[in-house]
């Protein structure tokens, strides 16, 4: 006796269809699952008979074979437990095969047959979708993600036995829809506002331009002077996600298990900030089964790294593929597996070991040779990759204890987005750049043109302040980000002016 049932499981952040083949034959009891599986797989082995069993149904007393086609990839997770029992109860006739051929199967089974949620139904969805699948069975807690697909129907349910009787036709629920207008309603109520920070205006300035133009930033400032908080609300002055945004993002949750259970999209974008002892693979993805890491869950948000140079050097050196190519390439011996990791870095630092270099009214007490050590943590490719430097003062207790606000997020967020439109129908015809900050030096060459004024701003600016040669491509890039911000069509003397403040670490300060 012989049944087929359709399943699946993901690959880096894209899925494949995967058949579940049963054989039962009358031989020595045994139950066999073939096809390259992981352990997860085959310990579904104890939970499938479990769970059938106490559903009511019969378990035979014969040699079972399951084979997961294709053989020749490696299978994990436990999301096959369900199309295995489907298979073996098909394979007994105990379920209707007519609705088999052009259904998807997938759930994790526990011993008394409930289904539990599984990882990445949204890609195994979309998939499913592209293989012209017509229906796909998932467990309740999944199946919100699963409709957000248009064009198949997505049934969740909470038993083995409830799948059974709906397969054999004896239940006929209807397919689950998802209100994707309704999440993107309830979405972007940020409990953070940047009117609930005190001074720091020319932070929050540097920090509208680094949101307008997608740049990177790296703020440098004694501790207590507000990094986190600001960094913490650059997410709520941000375009809201598209919809495309927001799907590209939870297919990469999903996959990674960290999507919470009740909800079905990410619908505002994501701020990660790993700890500093992270190491590359949790950073940027990697594994024996290659996952996604940090760089690839802030996809379309903010990446945080909290005091940089305390980070592993090895660790900020793989952050320079991901900040050139807005991907990630994890390469094994059989597969080779592409992670999305389009982000904007935010780095924060002190500006010495004790952290008051620049402090107006405390005393450091580094030597410049422990001072320029620290700032050596920090290598030049990776600071090329960075087009803002902004120094973060020290508040003083005028601004804290004033009464008054600043302006709101949804304010400045007004301001960024006109930005980034005018950055879109300038980037219309361009493949891969979508705002000043994924500009190279050609797109530089092209945008970024300056008046006989501008040019001797800048080359001023280059001789007298000791401004590095990298800095200056950074400086045309956010001149043009800045110029955008004020609608401008060229950019101005006033636009360089603003844009050589923002590279603190190319002065002669911070070389002696």
């Amino acid at each position: 006796m012989l049944s087929k049932v359709l399943s699946s499981a993901t690959i880096g952040v894209d899925a494949y269809s995967v058949e579940v083949e049963t054989h039962v034959e009358k031989q020595i009891p045994s139950f066999t699952i073939v096809g390259l599986p992981d352990n997860a797989v085959k310990e579904s082995r104890e939970r499938v008979i479990a769970a059938i069993k106490n559903s009511g149904f019969n378990f035979p007393s014969k040699k079972i074979t399951i084979n997961l086609a294709p053989a020749d990839i490696k299978k994990e997770g436990s999301a096959f437990d369900l199309s295995i029992a489907v298979g073996i109860l098909s394979a007994l006739e105990q379920v209707d095969v007519h609705l088999l051929h052009d259904t998807m199967i997938l759930g994790e089974l526990a011993l008394d047959g409930q289904l539990r949620h599984i990882r990445g139904a949204l890609p195994i969805t979309v998939s499913a979708k592209q293989h012209h699948i017509k229906r796909i069975i998932l467990p309740k807690d999944s199946a919100p993600e699963a409709a957000l697909v248009d064009g198949i129907d997505a049934f969740g349910f909470e038993t083995l036995k409830e799948v059974v009787d709906f397969l054999n036709g004896n239940t006929h629920p209807l397919p689950l829809h998802t209100n994707i207008a309704e999440l993107f309603s309830e979405a972007n109520c940020y409990h953070l506002d940047f009117s609930d920070v005190k001074g720091q205006e020319n932070v929050k300035r540097a920090l509208e331009v680094a949101a307008a133009g997608g740049h990177n930033i790296l703020m440098i400032g004694p501790p207590g002077s507000g990094k986190t908080m600001l960094a913490k609300r650059i997410p709520t002055i941000l375009p809201l996600l598209s919809l495309e945004e927001a799907l590209e993002t939870t297919k990469i949750h999903s996959v990674a298990g960290i999507l919470p259970k009740n909800k079905a999209l990410v619908t505002e974008r994501p701020f990660r900030s790993p700890h500093h002892t992270v190491s590359d693979a949790a950073l940027v993805g990697g594994g024996s089964f290659p996952r996604p890491g940090e760089v690839s869950f802030a996809h379309h948000g903010v990446l945080f790294l909290d005091e940089l140079p305390e980070f592993k050097r090895n660790v900020l050196e793989v952050l320079r593929q991901p900040l050139e190519d807005a991907k990630v390439t994890v390469s094994r011996s059989k597969q080779s597996l592409e992670f999305p990791a389009n982000f904007i870095l935010v780095g924060s630092m002190n500006p010495c070991l004790c952290g008051f270099y620049t402090h107006p009214d405390k005393d450091c007490t580094c030597t410049p040779q422990q001072i320029q050590k620290y700032m050596a943590r920090i290598s030049g490719p990776l600071l090329d990759r960075i087009d803002i430097h902004i120094e973060v003062p020290a508040v003083k207790y005028k601004e804290l204890s004033s009464e008054a606000k600043g302006e709101t997020s949804e304010t400045i967020r007004e301001r960024v987005i006109q930005a980034r439109l005018i950055q879109n129908k300038r980037f219309k015809e361009v493949k891969h750049i979508f705002n000043n900050g994924d500009m190279g030096t050609r797109e530089v060459r092209q945008y970024c043109v300056l008046d006989t004024a501008s040019a001797e701003l800048l080359k001023m600016a280059m001789t007298k302040l000791g401004l590095s040669a990298r800095a200056y491509d950074r400086i045309l890039k956010v001149s043009r980000t800045i110029a955008d911000l004020e609608g401008s069509e060229h950019i101005s003397p006033q636009h360089v002016s603003e844009a050589i403040q923002y590279r603190s670490l190319d002065r002669e300060l911070w070389k002696h």
